[in-house]
């Protein structure tokens, strides 16, 4: 798992898998079975998927870097606690899933609970080599 600074302002965490290194074969493989992790959590709640890829194709001025074959974000949210108004704007959470042509990449945004951070990277680490 990689931890970068997208557009030098976003804590953003990556996971790249390798085709070879998963029994998954597609995003929405993917997709399904994170969502049966948020499901499984009794600290998190699904909320919806998103195909970014066929919104993005939808628009006129939509471009798409002709890599990518398929992303999808799973949509969820750890609610454990709502101390202020000021935590509504980093919640949801959204773990996002692309494929290319040889890998599938995952990631998602730091947030601002360890318990979250933790769960999503586990999460994330799973789909390589599941059994």
């Amino acid at each position: 798992m990689k931890q970068s600074l997208f557009q030098e302002k976003y804590p953003v965490y990556t996971l790249e898998i390798g085709k070879e290194e998963t029994t998954f074969t597609s995003v929405e493989e993917i997709i399904d079975y994170l969502k049966g992790k948020v499901e499984a959590d009794s600290r998190a709640c699904f909320i919806a998927t998103f195909d970014h890829l066929a919104h993005t194709r939808s628009l006129p001025e939509g471009e798409i870097s002709p890599d990518i074959l398929a992303a999808m974000n799973l949509v969820f949210c750890f609610g454990i606690k709502l101390p202020s108004p000021q935590v509504m704007a980093v919640r949801p959470r959204s773990i996002g899933v692309t494929e290319l042509a040889d890998r599938f990449v995952i990631n998602f945004m730091e947030a601002p609970m360890p318990v979250a951070n933790n769960a999503m990277e586990e999460w994330a680490r799973s789909v390589r080599n599941r059994e």
